[in-house]
Formats: C-alpha cells, sequence, structure tokens
C-alpha cells in the first residue's frame, strides 16, 4: 500500500466499512477502495452477536487486503457505545514566568490520565483548552509566558471487552502488525465543526441505526458525551408493533412518508413484501413516526439537562449521522420537539457530502493526520 494510503474501519451499528484512502487536494479524499458489510451491531455496550461481528469485520478487511497489498495498519473507529469519557483539571505552576514548551504539555496530561481497569483502558486523549496565569484560554499554550499552566483534558477508555473481540477479528491477518484506535466521537467532533465553533462550545448529535451519541464539544475534546441504544431501527420497530407489520415493511414506510408534506386525509402509502401489498394512511405512518422520533428527542432533552458545564440555551444542535436522512423531516421534527435550531451537518466533500458519510470521512480525516505525525 502506498505510504500516503491510510486503511480505516468504521464500525456503525448497522454496517462496518472498511476504507483505503490518501489526502486529495484542498483538504479532500481519494478513496482507493470501500468494502461494507452489514451485521447485527451493537446495543448496551455490548455487541450483539460476537461471531457476526467478527466475520463482518473479517469480510471487509480480507476484501481490503486482497485489494492493496502490503497493509501492515488499521486504524479502527471505536463507537461511542464502548467508549468512557473521563474528562480532568490539573495545574502545574513553575519557579517563575517561563515560555511553555511541548514537553510541559506533555508533562501536564500525563499528570492527569486515568488509570487503567480491568473494564477500560485509555486509547486517546486531547485537551479542550489550556488556562493560562493570568486567566487567558488558550488552545495551544506553546511559547506563551506564564508561571502556571491548567489543562482541561478529556480521556477516552474503551472497553475492554470490545477491544479483545477486535483483536481477535484481526489475528487471522499476519500481515496487519498494528491496529490504531480512535474514538468516533472524537473524531467527528473535530472534523465536522469549525474550530471557532468549537471553542464557544457546541453540540453533536449522532443519529444512529441502532444507537445514537450526544456530545457536548469544547476546544479540542468533548466536554460531554452519551451513547445510548436508540435510533431509526427502533422507530420501525414500533411502527411493526403498532401496526403489526412485518418489519422490513416497517422499514420501508419510514422512507415514504414526509414529516413536512401536507397530504390530503385520503392519501395512502404503499409496500409490496414477499408477494403482498400493505397499505396505510400517509396521516397514520406519520403519525406513529412521529411517536417514535419523539423518544429520541425525550432521551436528547435527559442529556441536554445532564450536562451543566456550560449554558446551551441558545447553542444550535448539529445533526448527523448515517439515518438523518431515512425520514424525511427528521432534522425539523427534533427542531419543533426541542424548540431550538437543529441544522445538519455533513462533511464539506463532493461526492460525500452526506450525513451517512461523517463518521466514516471523519475517521480517515483523523488517521491521515495520525499517519502524518507518527
Amino acid at each position: 500500500m502506498r505510504r500516503k494510503s491510510v486503511a480505516v474501519l468504521d464500525i456503525r451499528s448497522s454496517e462496518i466499512t472498511a476504507v483505503v484512502g490518501e489526502r486529495g487536494v484542498n483538504n479532500t479524499f481519494i478513496i482507493k477502495s470501500k468494502y461494507s458489510c452489514a451485521y447485527d451491531g451493537y446495543a448496551e455496550g455490548e455487541l450483539l452477536d460476537k461471531d457476526n461481528f467478527l466475520s463482518a469485520v473479517h469480510d471487509v478487511v480480507k476484501s481490503t487486503v486482497s485489494a492493496f497489498g502490503g497493509v501492515r495498519s488499521f486504524f479502527v473507529g471505536v463507537p461511542g457505545e464502548f467508549i468512557k469519557l473521563v474528562n480532568t483539571d490539573k495545574v502545574i505552576s513553575f519557579q517563575s514566568a517561563k515560555r511553555i514548551a511541548k514537553s510541559d504539555c506533555e508533562y501536564l496530561a500525563g499528570m492527569s490520565a486515568p488509570s487503567d481497569t480491568d473494564e477500560y483502558q485509555t486509547i486517546r486523549h486531547s485537551c479542550l483548552y489550556f488556562v493560562l496565569s493570568d486567566k487567558r484560554k488558550i488552545i495551544d499554550p506553546v511559547g506563551a509566558v506564564s508561571d502556571s499552566l491548567q489543562g482541561k483534558f478529556c480521556f477516552y477508555q474503551c472497553k475492554n471487552t470490545f477491544i479483545d473481540a477486535l483483536m481477535e477479528a484481526f489475528k487471522k491477518f499476519e500481515g496487519i502488525a498494528e491496529i490504531n484506535l480512535i474514538p468516533t466521537v472524537h473524531a467527528e467532533a473535530i472534523y465536522l465543526i469549525d474550530p471557532e465553533k468549537r471553542d464557544e462550545y457546541a453540540v453533536l448529535f449522532d443519529l444512529g441505526y441502532i444507537s445514537s451519541s450526544y456530545s457536548v464539544v469544547c476546544g479540542n475534546g468533548l466536554a460531554y458525551s452519551e451513547s445510548f441504544s436508540v435510533g431509526i431501527g427502533h422507530i420501525a420497530a414500533y411502527l411493526m408493533s403498532e401496526l403489526d407489520l412485518p418489519f422490513d415493511v416497517a422499514y420501508d414506510f419510514l422512507g415514504k412518508v414526509n414529516l413536512n408534506a401536507k397530504e390530503k386525509l385520503n392519501s395512502f402509502e404503499e409496500s409490496v413484501f414477499e408477494g403482498r401489498t400493505y397499505s396505510f394512511p400517509t396521516v397514520t405512518l406519520r403519525d406513529k413516526i412521529r411517536e417514535g422520533l419523539d423518544c429520541i428527542c425525550e432521551t436528547l432533552e435527559v442529556c441536554r439537562q445532564s450536562f451543566t458545564g456550560k449554558n446551551l440555551e441558545y447553542k444550535p444542535v448539529f445533526i448527523t449521522g448515517g439515518c438523518v436522512k431515512t425520514i424525511r423531516g427528521t432534522a425539523e421534527h427534533i427542531s419543533n420537539r426541542l424548540v431550538k435550531n437543529v441544522e445538519v451537518i455533513a462533511p464539506a466533500v463532493p461526492y460525500y457530502d452526506k450525513p451517512q458519510f461523517s463518521s466514516l470521512l471523519s475517521l480517515l480525516d483523523t488517521a491521515l493526520k495520525d499517519s502524518k505525525l507518527a
């Protein structure tokens, strides 16, 4: 594989995708290969079917290795379901005012690090911001003069059971000697949201199929992050239960209804499955789908109230993820329900400027930056 390229594995709650890519012009990407495989996913911090997960990882990695000889390392995105965020606030003092060096920042991060446990181990850390002795907040203090340095850090700890499963999936590939773990919630926050917006706190919501994540972004890290096992798949399950439908039919109906449209009262939607036609009034489907989305909105409100570090009342919610566009009018409904400005956010990259590619390109961006530093 070319030295400029990296191999990335994006693990979503319904699909696993492996890509080999490199940096293009103007911060775009050149995707050399892309392989995806559906699988059973995860919920409540556990893989729903470990063997199914191992098989899906094996399939996409094998396809990647077959297409590109010399794949020696993989960058793997760790879903928020398997991440525990630990925030710390530490200060070091100097004998007199001095010019801050990179080693001072590294020392402060080291003394701030939480201990690994039998359940979790730290896979990455970043700093929300630093504070100098004159109370100035700064993202990069190197070169600044101060007699103290305070750091607001976030440490991402990954569940060991997930790491063990991942290592088991990769052990069949003897040529792959290095696995680099990246918290997907961190990668999305840094890639999708402009630094200026991050500096003043920002809210990012990734809407998935089985699992979704709510994060409060600040500086170069996360001040809060919560993943919960609710997604668009649960709305289809709710529709299935309420209207006594096969799941595939219920999910198909999600894509047929526009929550913003004003259909006539006598309009119907149809779906054909295994030779049988299912037909329901559009207004009935719309009402049930809204009820399902309301459950997600209630969870978002709980997350909002759980974070007390900053008043986010007037902050917009940036929404992304593979299921944002499944139901037309999702962002508008959430906005009306929460009485907040909700903005759909996606990569600013031609052909990939859709929310469904947010996690994949965010991980690719982070991997390319990491490989450049190595």
